[in-house]
C-alpha cells in the first residue's frame, strides 16, 4: 500500500463513520410524516378545540341559568362550530424537508466532522508513521523476525523511518519477546542504553527460562550502573546460577559485582568457582585462567586499598523521607574543605539506603583522578569534609529542591564518620 492509498482508506472510512452517525441523528427528522399531503399541525388544532369546548360549556350555563334561551343558545353553538370549521382549514401545514435538503444536511455533517478532526491537532507525526510503515514496514518485520541481518541501504537512509517501523511492530507483536530482544540490538547500536534496557526487561520477562536474555540483561544493567549489580540484576543471576550453576557469564558478573561493591571475600569466592569450572573442561585455557588471575589480583589490591579508606555512614532525617522518589540517586564525596574536585566519590542508586540508613566505603578505589588520591591527601595533611546529597536529577552539582546535608570534617586518622541529610536545598 502507498501513502495515497492509505490516507484514502482512513479518509473513506473516516466518512462513513460520519455518515453513519449522522443518519442516526436525523433518522427522526427523516421519518416525517407522508400520510397526507397536508399534514396538520395538531397542537394547534387541540388548543383551538379546547377553546371550543370552554366557550361551549359557558353557553350551556348561561341556558341552564335562563340568561339565554334555547333559541339563542342553538344559534351561538352554530356559530361557534363554524369558527372552528374555519380554523382548521386556515393551520398552516408543516412542511415536510425535501431531498434537497435532506442531502446538504448528509453531505455537510460528514464534511464538518472530518475538517474538525483534522483541526483539532497537527497529525504530522501520524502521517510520517504511516510513511515509513508504508516504505519500511517489510523491512522492520525481518529484521526483527530474522529473515535478515543487516537492512538494504535504500531502508537506512533516514534512519528514523526504520526506528519508527520497528517500534511500531514490535507493540504490535507484544508478547514475542525475540523482537523485543532484536529491538534491544537496535537501541544498543545507537546508545541508547535505558531504551535498550527496556526492551531487555519487557523480553526477559516474557521469557525468563531464556538464558541469553537474562545474561545479556543483567550484563547491560550492570555497565549500565557504573559496574554495581542492583536487586534487578542480582536477582536475575541468582536465577540463572540456580539453574545452571556453572553458567560462567553470571558467575563473572557476580565476581566483578561483589568486588565493586567492597566484598571481596565474595569475589574471590566467585572467582575460585569460575577457575574450577574452567580447569575442569578439556582443551587449553591458559588464557583464560591468566585473566582470573589478573582479576583475583586486582581484587587483592582493591581489599587493601578499601581497608585505608573512609566508612560513612548516610542517614536521613525522618522529616524527610516522603521527599525521597524511587529514581533519586545518592552522592557522597571526600574533598579539601576549601573547595576543589573530589578526592573520591561514590553514586549509588538511591535503593542502596535502607530504612534511611547506608554505610558506604570510600577509598582509593573511588578516585576521581589517579594522581588525587586519599592516600596522598592524606600525606599532604589535607584538611577534608565529606559531602553527601540526594539528587533528583541524577546531577553530581546539588540543585534547588535536593536533599543534602551538612559538611562533616574529618581527622587525618578518622577512618569513621556520619553524615545526616537534614535539608532541603532552596
Amino acid at each position: 500500500m502507498t501513502i495515497f492509498s492509505t490516507v484514502g482508506l482512513f479518509i473513506a472510512l473516516s466518512l462513513l463513520t460520519a455518515l453513519l452517525l449522522a443518519v442516526i441523528a436525523i433518522k427522526p427528522w427523516l421519518r416525517a410524516p407522508r400520510t397526507h399531503s397536508k399534514p396538520l399541525d395538531n397542537q394547534l388544532l387541540g388548543i383551538n378545540v379546547a377553546v371550543f369546548r370552554e366557550r361551549l360549556a359557558e353557553l350551556k350555563t348561561d341556558k341552564d341559568s335562563g340568561i339565554i334561551d334555547e333559541h339563542h343558545y342553538q344559534n351561538q353553538k352554530l356559530e361557534l362550530e363554524r369558527q372552528l370549521l374555519d380554523a382548521q382549514r386556515e393551520v398552516a401545514p408543516m412542511v415536510t424537508p425535501g431531498i434537497k435538503s435532506r442531502l446538504i444536511i448528509v453531505f455537510w455533517v460528514p464534511v464538518l466532522s472530518a475538517m474538525a478532526y483534522l483541526m483539532v491537532g497537527d497529525r504530522t507525526p501520524v502521517f510520517e508513521l504511516w510513511a515509513s510503515e508504508d516504505k519500511v514496514g517489510q523491512v522492520a518485520d525481518d529484521l526483527l523476525t530474522g529473515k535478515i541481518d543487516q537492512p538494504p541501504a535504500w531502508a537506512i537512509e533516514d534512519g528514523n523511518q526504520l526506528i519508527s517501523a520497528m517500534q511500531t511492530n514490535v507493540y504490535r507483536h507484544a508478547y514475542d519477546y525475540n523482537r523485543w530482544m532484536r529491538l534491544s540490538e537496535l537501541f544498543l547500536s545507537l546508545e541508547a542504553t535505558d531504551s535498550a534496557l527496556e526492551a531487555l526487561s519487557r523480553a526477559y520477562r516474557l521469557s525468563p527460562d531464556n538464558e541469553e536474555i537474562a545474561i545479556t540483561y543483567a550484563q547491560i544493567n550492570f555497565f549500565a550502573n557504573k559496574g554495581q549489580l542492583d536487586e534487578n540484576s542480582r536477582r536475575v543471576l541468582e536465577t540463572v546460577l540456580a539453574k545452571n550453576p556453572q553458567h560462567e557469564g553470571a558467575q563473572m558478573l557476580m565476581a566483578m559485582g561483589e568486588a565493586r561493591a567492597n566484598n571481596f571475600d565474595q569475589a574471590q569466592g566467585w572467582i575460585k568457582r569460575l577457575r574450577d569450572s574452567i580447569s575442569a573442561k578439556p582443551g587449553d585455557h591458559t588464557q583464560a585462567l591468566s585473566s582470573l588471575d589478573e582479576l583475583s589480583a586486582n581484587v587483592t589490591m582493591q581489599q587493601q586499598q578499601a581497608s585505608e579508606g573512609i566508612e560513612v555512614t548516610v542517614k536521613i532525617n525522618s522529616s524527610l523521607l516522603p521527599l525521597v522518589k524511587a529514581d533519586d540517586v545518592l552522592f557522597v564525596a571526600i574533598r579539601d574543605v576549601n573547595g576543589g574536585p573530589p578526592f573520591a566519590a561514590k553514586r549509588l542508586p538511591i535503593s542502596a539506603i535502607k530504612q534511611g540508613e547506608a554505610t558506604i566505603s570510600l577509598s582509593d578505589i573511588d578516585a576521581m583522578m589517579p594522581e588525587r588520591t586519599l592516600r596522598s591527601a592524606r600525606s599532604d595533611k589535607v584538611e577534608l569534609a565529606v559531602i553527601a546529597h540526594i539528587s533528583h536529577s541524577g546531577t553530581a552539582i546539588a540543585e534547588s529542591g535536593d536533599l543534602s546535608g551538612n559538611p562533616v570534617v574529618i581527622r587525618a586518622d578518622q577512618n569513621q564518620v556520619n553524615v545526616e541529610i537534614n535539608q532541603q536545598i532552596p
